[in-house]
């Protein structure tokens, strides 16, 4: 079992300035959302045309406290005073549960601060959320093969916000859970915050199988306590960005160990992560990277590319043969987005305050780690190789959030919608040194986030 550096050990090589411009890059992202808000409440308070109460999030100001302020705190502390070593000495085996574990507890805790019903229970069903048509699908056939005659708002019983925004897996989920017998926003809640919370334990497995297990050791404590986890309880995202975490896990096994078995097991994956999330299919970005970086054992043994893609087609196979068509269903959402708030909310703020929510949802340890990520890229020929090869990985999430930014699908709301992507850009922070001080720094943004601000979606 590799072990990290002691902390001493690091400090002590590290260069003098590094650390000063690490502080440079969260200054600038601190500057970022500072403009995002100022600018973006000015633009509101003129014109209306953001449809957000407290932009860049959709959110609005009340501070609170809640029956999960105490628990919340006390995780933060444990994590911030145990994390990095428990981490760096508990078995591999053992270190993955642990993670979850305290992933699931952050989150849950955060989530808590807003009281179990307007935290959890309620969360799923608003008049935009999936639980408002469960009963529509009594019939999921008929359902399926009438799903794009209600995606326009001109349409006759056109579905709510999330369920038009969303190919049908998204809403066959909860349909699902209900027709086994868990029904009701606790359930749904529930499932989101414990499926999502394995996404931290994808992304780990992906960078010890790809990079190092030393990195992906320094980065389970920046995982649990992202920041994100103030949107990932309870938002259905959530449970979307752990499926596209583990179609990702999966095929980073799959290469790294030229197994048919997780190919095909990451196939279908990547083809239910399509169909949970039109804007997932940006997740391929990830995943070129990914065979790039195991490209020496797609060569030894070109035969994976087979069960990969049979898994890939299972999904949209059935969805397809069921009466669904994905091509048309987007493009009438492309219309739908148009004939609502997207239409209004103007791209030149969105465009870069999206970057502004991106901090808010990282945190500026992760604003500091992609400087690093930056420069070990710059300086590739000298770096050492795990850190180049983690350094890839993360710019190819950075590389799928922008190209989601630039496509202006996105306007608002992003603190949410893209959580699959921002969860690939924390492992950058393995690059930093004092990782205490930088988990101090996540836990109290997203402390003060969850006690200032009422959000919602």
């Amino acid at each position: 079992m590799r072990t990290l550096p002691s902390p001493a050990r690091t400090r002590e090589s590290e260069p003098p300035g590094r650390l000063r411009r690490d502080l440079y890059a969260a200054g600038a992202a601190t500057v970022l959302v500072t403009a995002a808000v100022v600018v973006g409440r000015h633009i509101e308070d003129t014109s209306r045309t953001l449809f957000v109460d407290w932009p860049p999030l959709l959110a609005s100001w009340g501070p609170h406290v809640g029956p999960g302020t105490p628990a919340a705190v006390l995780v933060a502390v444990a994590v911030v005073a145990y994390g990095p070593a428990l981490a760096a000495r508990l078995p591999w085996r053992a270190l993955l549960p642990v993670t979850w574990g305290a992933a699931t507890a952050w989150i849950l805790s955060l989530a808590l601060i807003d009281g179990w019903d307007r935290g959890i229970a309620r969360r799923l069903t608003t008049r935009y959320e999936y639980l408002q048509v469960i009963d529509r699908f009594h019939d999921i056939p008929a359902a399926l093969r009438d799903f794009t005659g209600h995606i326009l708002l001109d349409s006759p019983d056109n579905w709510p916000a999330h369920i038009a925004g969303h190919p049908p897996a998204a809403t066959l989920t909860f349909v699902l859970l209900d027709r086994v017998g868990l029904r009701g926003g606790g359930w749904a809640g529930m499932w989101c915050v414990t499926v999502g919370a394995t996404a931290c334990v994808a992304v780990l497995v992906t960078i010890r199988a790809l990079s190092d297990e030393a990195l992906a050791r320094r980065a389970a404590p920046f995982l649990v306590l992202a920041p994100a986890a103030v949107w990932m309880g309870t938002s259905a995202d959530a449970y979307f960005a752990a499926v596209a975490a583990w179609a990702v896990a999966l095929l980073a096994l799959a290469v790294t160990r030229r197994s048919p078995g997780w190919a095909g097991a990451s196939g279908l994956l990547f083809g239910l992560t399509c169909y949970l999330s039109y804007g997932l299919t940006l997740v391929a970005l990830i995943a070129a990277a990914v065979l790039l970086l195991g490209r020496h054992g797609v060569r030894e043994r070109p035969a994976l590319l087979v069960p990969l893609l049979a898994g890939l087609a299972v999904v949209p196979v059935v969805f397809t043969l069921a009466g669904f068509s994905w091509w048309e269903a987007y493009h009438l959402l492309v219309t739908r987005y148009a004939q609502g708030a997207g239409g209004i909310r103007p791209y030149g703020y969105w465009v870069w305050a999206n970057l502004a929510c991106t901090v808010l949802i990282t945190g500026l340890a992760t604003a500091a780690g992609l400087r690093r990520a930056g420069a070990v890229l710059a300086g590739r020929r000298t770096a050492p190789r795990a850190c180049v090869r983690l350094a890839f990985l993360v710019s190819a999430a950075l590389l799928a959030l922008l190209v989601a930014d630039l496509s202006g699908m996105s306007k608002a709301e992003t603190e949410r919608i893209w959580l699959p992507f921002a969860l690939w850009l924390l492992p950058a922070c393995a690059l930093l040194s004092r990782p205490r001080s930088w988990l101090t720094a996540q836990a109290v943004l997203a402390l003060f986030l969850n006690h200032l601000l009422l959000t919602g979606w």
